[in-house]
């Protein structure tokens, strides 16, 4: 093999092997968390009203986490497995509903094979804590 030949096919395995190299560090799909509007509860000293999405790409979790307060969500598309401590695993297509009361601990991912989904929540929720806490 003369000299380009070998430098082409060096060349060639380099960039086969960056590559893979990109590939296997590449990030996982991430879900995405949208607050659309947040009030305080008429009459409720200390809670509020969030209205939010949650968009999940095929491979995404939203990871074990609680609330401090009930959840109650909705499936706008796509297909989601609820996963919550203690119960089943729910799946979930578009038009189901979904309730997570206040500290049960839940997780949320597309199901696989599918391209995902979007949910819509709405949390009533102590007032000045995050909206979320990862699970212990």
């Amino acid at each position: 093999m003369n000299r380009r030949a070998m430098a082409c096919t060096f060349s060639l395995l380099l960039l086969a092997a960056a590559s893979v190299a990109l590939a296997d560090t590449t990030a996982p799909p991430q879900a995405r968390r949208t607050v659309l509007d947040r009030h305080d509860q008429t009459g409720v000293d200390g809670k509020e009203i969030i209205l939010g999405t949650a968009e999940l790409p095929a491979g995404a979790v939203i990871g074990w986490h609680s609330h401090h307060g009930d959840e109650s969500g909705y499936v706008l598309k796509g297909n989601l497995i609820l996963k919550t401590q203690g119960k089943p695993d729910q799946v979930l297509k578009a038009g189901d509903h979904f309730f997570n009361a206040s500290g049960a601990v839940h997780s949320l991912m597309a199901a696989p094979g599918t391209e995902g989904g979007t949910a819509v929540s709405t949390w009533i929720v102590d007032k000045g804590k995050p909206l979320a806490e990862p699970a212990k």
